[in-house]
C-alpha cells in the first residue's frame, strides 16, 4: 500500500507493514488529544470534530463502536471511506467529499492529511479524527481516539458507562496487550504475512489466544470480569469479522468462531448491545475485504455466506447471576 512522501502520494513500499515476511503494525503519526477543558489545545465541543472511518477496517471500527456506545452520534459526524480503485488508499468515491470547515473538495483521504500538513510523510490510515476549527488532524491512533470518546465528551452527550474505569485499568491494559498481540495482530499476521514461517507463527498464536479467551469466558461474563470494558470492544471488531472474512480470506481456518461455545455466545451478546448492530455492517465488511485491493487475493466475488444469525439468543446471563 502506498503512502505520502513530502506531501505527494507514492507507491514506494518504504513504509510497508511487511518486514522479512512478517506483518508489523506501524505506529500512528498524529497523536494529539482532545480534553474536556481544552488544556491540550483541542477542546471537547459538539460539532467541532469529524471522524473518517471505513467499514473495511477493524481498527477504525473501534472508533465507530465508541461513538455509538457513548451517544456521540449528534456530537461527532462521520464519513465512511473505502479502498480506491486507483491505488491511492482510502477514498470517498466518485462524488468526492467536502472537508468540513475548509470548503475544499477532495477524492482521497490523503488529501485531508496534506490539508493538515502540506509536507506530510507517512501512511494514511483510518480512523482519522479531524478538527474543523483548527483545520488539522487530531489523531489517527484508534486506541487513543476511543479514550477521548469515552471520557472527554461527557458534557455533550447522554450519560453512558465508563469503559475504562480506574479500578480496572491494570486488568484492562493487560488484556488489551494480550488481545493486540494474539488477536488484532494475529489475524493480520495470517492474512498479510508473505512467508510460510511468518504465517504459521501468527496462526498458532492466534488460535492459542482464542482457546485461552474461550476458557476465560467460560467462567466470567466479560474479559475483565462482570462489567463491559474497553477490552471487550477492542476485541469485538475481530470477532465480528472472523467467520465472514478471516476464516477463509485470511487463512485463519483451524476453527470458526462458531466452534467456540463461549466466544460465540459472547459475540452475540456484544452485537445485541443497543446501537452496536447499526455500526456492524457484516456485508460491508465482506464487500470491502473481497471486492477491493487488500490482503486477500480476490477476483471480486463476494461470498454469500456464512449465515451468522447474530440475533439468536446468547447464554451470557448465566454468568451475571453467578457474579
Amino acid at each position: 500500500m502506498g503512502h505520502l512522501l513530502n506531501g505527494s502520494w507514492t507507491m514506494d513500499d518504504a513504509l510497508s507493514e511487511i518486514q522479512d515476511g512478517y506483518y508489523v503494525k506501524r505506529a500512528a503519526r498524529f497523536r494529539d488529544f482532545i480534553t474536556a477543558d481544552g488544556g491540550s489545545g483541542f477542546k471537547a465541543e459538539a460539532a467541532r470534530y469529524h471522524l473518517y472511518t471505513s467499514v473495511g477496517c477493524p481498527w477504525a471500527h473501534r472508533a465507530e463502536l465508541f461513538r455509538a456506545l457513548k451517544n456521540l452520534d449528534r456530537v461527532i459526524a462521520v464519513t465512511d471511506t473505502a479502498q480506491s480503485p486507483d491505488r491511492q488508499g482510502w477514498w470517498f468515491g466518485g462524488a468526492g467529499h467536502t472537508v468540513p470547515g475548509s470548503g475544499r473538495e477532495v477524492r482521497h483521504l490523503h488529501e485531508v492529511y496534506t490539508l493538515a500538513d502540506a509536507g506530510h510523510s507517512g501512511r494514511v490510515t483510518v480512523p482519522t479524527l479531524w478538527d474543523i476549527e483548527r483545520q488539522t488532524i487530531v489523531s489517527n491512533e484508534s486506541s487513543e481516539i476511543i479514550r477521548m470518546f469515552n471520557t472527554e465528551f461527557a458534557a455533550h452527550a447522554k450519560p453512558s458507562p465508563d469503559y475504562y474505569p480506574e479500578d480496572l485499568r491494570p486488568e484492562i491494559d493487560a488484556m488489551n496487550e494480550r488481545v493486540l498481540a494474539g488477536i488484532n495482530n494475529g489475524v493480520n499476521g495470517c492474512g498479510r504475512s508473505t512467508s510460510q514461517a511468518a504465517y504459521e507463527e501468527s496462526f498458532e498464536l492466534l488460535f492459542a489466544t482464542l482457546d485461552e479467551l474461550d476458557d476465560l469466558l467460560g467462567g466470567q461474563r466479560y474479559l475483565c470480569g462482570a462489567r463491559q470494558t474497553e477490552a471487550d470492544w477492542r476485541l469485538y471488531p475481530n470477532l465480528i469479522r472472523f467467520d465472514a472474512v478471516y476464516y477463509i480470506g485470511y487463512k485463519c481456518n483451524k476453527r470458526r468462531l462458531e466452534d467456540y461455545p463461549n466466544l460465540s455466545n459472547y459475540l452475540r451478546e456484544l452485537y445485541q448491545t443497543p446501537g452496536i448492530a447499526e455500526v456492524s455492517d457484516v456485508d460491508g465488511m465482506k464487500r470491502n475485504s473481497f471486492a477491493v485491493a487488500g490482503p486477500i487475493g480476490a477476483n471480486g466475488i463476494i461470498p454469500k455466506g456464512p449465515d451468522l444469525d447474530l440475533w439468536r439468543p446468547h447464554d451470557r446471563d448465566r454468568l451475571a447471576r453467578a457474579a
